[in-house]
């Protein structure tokens, strides 16, 4: 008996439901993406367009085709351009239009400081969704590449050389266009071109070489004051006690680049940074506070600084400065990368209790070590000694172990999930504009999942 099968019709007159409402199932993505940016105020964006020339795409549009591309791992604007022909769910978020990638990569650069006024307004529906209610806040980072190759760094040392050997060759060519004999010119060789090109590496090279310079100067007048402070302390100590301070004397810093300085030519505001899996990549420093309750971000920054010490501050500011609405962080809890006496004095200071690892934690603790309670505190104990003690607490470590089940997964769906494992834009302000846009994407996308 001949099967039966599902007939193949592509000459009726429409392959999809005429109305594109009826293209989805309630519920989904792609609906939720724009239920969520109409509900968000973007007047500022509006009011940039000066309405003069042709009839622009609404930035309503655009600003959810953004968000839905980047919860989904469609991040370039000629991806983002072909899935408004070839996907479903895009041809529903721009209506059946189609923005060129020039107009989505111009909207996208232009925009992104209006962009980031967003977060703190898409946390605010999470809190009117009762899913949000600040408390504990844990905090991570994870290092993400540059739109740039490592094999691009140019350090000082090699500069120097490269400069001095091009300056060579440009004074060889120049004699030879000068001399009347160019019979000893090789064939296909045309001298100007080779002159400009040379001039150009210059140009790029002497550039590179003053931001090497900048950068070890400001290096120098950090660790110029980190010298100075421990000599003075030094001092103070030994007029104290009377005795000579034990231990090295302090070492002034050397001033000017090192032979290694380096930078990058495709991106200097990168740095070359380890990774976790080992070696050295090309990288910028993503971090985010996580909700502990929620799993949404509620703060996200870059930096610079391959080491996490820092970054410990900047994650505060940001909490403090989110809407009164979201409730009060109560606590902050981050692994031993993060710790140091000042961090832990900030977070007292802004009325956050720290739960910062002192030292890396071992695995698999003996049974007695895990249920052991620490002796009491002495009424003298200081800010990281109390701390301290909070950690080897029972109820402290029931805090602290929320860190590998928030902000870790948290990296672990951006990356894995979402396909987020290099940024797109260049530069030091775009690439926090961009960091922003991924963790508002991830916000929705788990925002989705919350009140599914």
């Amino acid at each position: 008996m001949q099967p039966k099968f599902v007939e193949v019709d592509r000459e009726t007159l429409y392959l999809l439901p005429p109305s594109v409402q009826d293209w989805f199932p309630a519920g989904h993505l792609a609906r939720f993406v724009v239920e969520i940016v109409e509900q968000l105020d973007l007047c500022s964006l509006k009011a940039s367009y000066a309405g003069r020339g042709s009839q622009p795409y609404n930035p309503e549009m655009l600003v959810a085709l953004l968000f839905y591309g980047y919860a989904t791992g469609v991040f370039s604007s000629r991806k983002l351009e072909r899935s408004t022909h070839d996907s479903v769910a895009f041809r529903y978020i721009a209506a059946n239009s189609h923005p060129d990638h020039d107009t989505i990569a111009t909207f996208r650069r232009r925009f992104l400081p209006q962009l980031n006024e967003l977060f703190a307004q898409i946390l605010l529906i999470a809190h009117q969704l009762d899913v949000l209610k600040l408390g504990s806040v844990s905090l991570d980072g994870s290092k993400i590449k540059a739109n740039a190759s490592k094999h691009k760094a140019l350090s000082y040392d090699h500069a120097c050389k490269l400069e001095a050997q091009i300056k060579a060759e440009v004074a060889e060519l120049l004699k030879k266009a000068e001399a009347a004999d160019r019979a000893d010119i090789p064939d296909g060789m045309n001298i100007p071109e080779e002159l400009e090109r040379r001039e150009k590496r210059l140009s790029a090279i002497a550039a590179a070489k003053v931001e090497i310079e900048r950068r070890a100067a400001e290096r120098h007048a950090r660790e110029q004051a980190n010298y100075e402070k421990k000599l003075a302390e030094r001092t103070k100590k030994e007029q104290a006690t009377g005795k000579k301070a034990r231990g090295k004397q302090p070492t002034p810093p050397k001033s000017g680049p090192t032979t290694k300085d380096q930078v990058n030519l495709t991106d200097e505001e990168s740095r070359i940074m380890p990774t976790s899996s080992g070696g050295f990549e090309q990288t910028y420093n993503a971090q985010a506070g996580v909700d502990t309750a929620s799993k949404l971000i509620v703060s996200a920054h870059v930096t610079q600084h391959p080491n996490d010490k820092q970054e410990l501050e900047p994650t505060l500011e940001n909490l403090t400065a989110l809407p009164k609405e979201l409730g009060k962080a109560t606590e902050l809890i981050a692994d031993s990368g993060y710790f140091s006496e000042t961090n832990v004095t900030a977070s007292e200071g802004k009325g956050i209790t720290p739960y910062i690892a002192i030292d890396h934690q071992q695995h698999n603790q003996p049974l007695w070590e895990r249920f052991r309670e620490p002796p009491p505190l002495t009424d003298d104990a200081d800010s990281v000694t109390r701390m301290k003690h909070r950690l080897q607490t029972q109820d402290g470590k029931k805090v602290y172990a929320q860190r590998k089940v928030t902000s870790e997964p948290v990296f672990g769906i951006i990356k894995a999930v979402m396909g987020f494992r290099s940024f797109l834009l260049r530069g030091f302000e775009a690439v926090k504009g961009e960091w922003n846009l991924v963790c508002m994407a991830y916000n929705i996308k788990k925002l989705h999942v919350l009140t599914r």
